[in-house]
C-alpha cells in the first residue's frame, strides 16, 4: 500500500494564516446538519435589499442581447464616470475616472491585489491592531511584514502615527486605515486623516484609507468624511469604497478603488492578469445605485440600523455586555465582555443560544475582551437572538 503524498503548497500559503471567520462557518454548518438554526451576527452582510431601482435596472439589462460577453478589464467608462460623479456630489472631490478610478470585485479583491502590485519581501505594511483581517493576509500574501499599530479605547481607537517606529517609518510602503471602522465602528475626523496624509508624505508611504462604511452613518450624520477631501491628498492616498455596505449590495461584488492614478495604474496590471472584469450588468446597476439612490432611502435603511442598535445597546447589560458608547455607524456594535474572556462568551453564545458573533481577538490582541456583533439582521430575528442570549447569559 502507497503512502498518499502530501500536496506540496507555496511558503506564502502554508504561513498564512486561517482566516478567522472559516472555522466559525464550520461550526454553523455542524449545527445546521443537527437541525439546529443559527442567527449569524458575527458578519457584516445587509438583510436588507439595495433600492428597488438597482433591481429592475439589472432585471432589464440581463434581457438585452449586448450585455453578455466580456467586459473591460477597467471596467465600463460609464461606471467609472458614475463613481467620479458620485465622489464629486458627496464629498466635492475631483476624480478622472479615466486614470484615478478602477472597478474592483467588491473591495476585498482590490485589497489584496494592491499588496501584491505593490509590496514584497523586505516591504513593511503598517496595519491597524483591530482591523478588516484582509489588511494582513494580502501583506502575508506578498510576502511583507505586517507592523501593527495599537488602537486603544483612551485615543478613541485612533492609530497613534506618532508612536509608529522609526525602523518601521523606513520600511513601510502602505498605511491602511479604515473609518468607519470594522470592526470597532470607531470615527476619524478630517484632521486625523490630513495628520495621516501628510506622515504619508513625509515617509513617501502609501495611504490606503478602506472607505467601506461612508453611507452607513446614524443619528442624522452625513457620510463619514473621505480622506481625498483633504488638498493634494491624491499625492500620496487611495481609497476603497464598494457598494456592499452603502446600497445593500454585498452579493454583487462591485465597488472601486480611487485616488493615485500610479497606484490604480499597479493594480490595473495585476487585475488585468487575474479577472476579466464584472458582468455588464452589474455595471448598469451599479450606476444606477450611485446616481439615483435618493438621501431619503439611506436616511431610513440606517434609520432600521440605528433602531437595532439601540436595541442591543438597551439589552447588553443583562446579556453580560458593556458598551461605552452607541456606535455612530459602520454595521456593529463593539461591545466589552464582562466576567468572561472573548472567545469563551462567542463559543457559549453560538453552542448554547445559536447565535453567532464575532470574538473581539480575531481581530488582534487589542479587541481581547470584546465581541462584534451585527446589525445586518432581521428585526424580528434580532428579537428572538436577544432572547436566546439572555436565557445564556442572563444577568437579573
Amino acid at each position: 500500500m502507497t503512502t498518499p503524498r502530501t500536496l506540496p503548497v507555496a511558503r506564502r500559503i502554508a504561513e498564512l494564516p486561517n482566516y478567522p471567520f472559516v472555522a466559525i462557518s464550520q461550526r454553523i454548518q455542524e449545527l445546521k446538519a443537527q437541525g439546529i438554526h443559527v442567527t449569524r451576527m458575527d458578519m457584516g452582510s445587509p438583510d436588507l435589499p439595495p433600492p428597488p431601482i438597482v433591481i429592475e435596472t439589472m432585471l432589464q439589462a440581463v434581457q438585452r442581447s449586448d450585455m453578455h460577453g466580456y467586459s473591460n478589464y477597467r471596467g465600463t467608462p460609464a461606471f467609472r464616470k458614475a463613481v467620479a460623479r458620485y465622489y464629486k456630489r458627496r464629498f466635492d472631490v475631483e476624480l478622472d475616472p479615466d486614470t484615478e478610478v478602477l472597478p474592483l470585485l467588491g473591495s476585498k479583491e482590490g485589497i489584496v491585489n494592491l499588496m501584491l502590485a505593490l509590496v514584497g519581501e523586505g516591504d513593511v505594511v503598517l496595519v491597524p491592531s483591530l482591523s478588516y483581517p484582509a489588511y494582513a493576509s494580502g501583506a502575508h500574501l506578498a510576502q511583507a511584514e505586517v507592523v501593527t499599530l495599537p488602537m486603544r479605547p483612551e485615543n478613541g481607537f485612533l492609530p497613534v502615527l506618532e508612536d509608529i517606529p522609526q525602523q518601521a517609518r523606513q520600511k513601510a510602503r502602505l498605511l491602511w486605515l479604515n473609518f468607519p471602522n470594522n470592526p470597532t465602528s470607531a470615527f476619524c475626523s478630517l484632521d486625523y486623516y490630513a495628520d495621516a496624509v501628510a506622515f504619508c508624505q513625509a515617509h513617501n508611504i502609501l495611504l490606503a484609507s478602506d472607505n467601506a462604511y461612508m453611507e452607513v452613518v446614524f443619528d442624522g450624520e452625513g457620510p463619514a468624511p473621505s480622506v481625498l477631501q483633504v488638498p493634494n491628498a491624491k499625492s500620496t492616498a487611495v481609497e476603497f469604497m464598494t457598494l456592499s455596505k452603502s446600497f445593500n449590495m454585498a452579493g454583487w461584488r462591485l465597488g472601486a478603488m480611487v485616488g493615485n492614478a500610479e497606484a490604480v495604474s499597479a493594480l490595473l496590471t495585476v487585475k488585468s492578469n487575474m479577472d476579466s472584469g464584472h458582468f455588464l450588468p452589474t455595471y448598469e446597476a451599479g450606476i444606477v445605485a450611485l446616481d439615483q439612490t435618493s438621501d431619503e432611502w439611506i436616511r431610513e435603511r440606517n434609520a432600521r440600523y440605528a433602531a437595532r442598535r439601540d436595541r442591543i445597546v438597551e439589552v447588553a447589560p443583562t446579556i453580560g455586555l458593556e458598551i461605552s458608547e452607541p456606535p455612530r455607524g459602520a454595521l456593529y456594535v463593539w461591545a466589552k465582555v464582562v466576567g468572561m474572556n472573548d472567545e469563551e462568551y462567542a463559543l457559549r453564545a453560538l453552542n448554547e443560544a445559536h447565535v453567532s458573533v464575532a470574538y473581539g481577538s480575531m481581530y488582534g490582541e487589542d479587541g481581547r475582551g470584546y465581541i462584534r456583533m451585527s446589525l445586518g439582521v432581521a428585526d424580528d430575528e434580532l428579537e428572538d437572538a436577544l432572547e436566546r442570549l439572555y436565557k445564556t447569559f442572563g444577568i437579573r
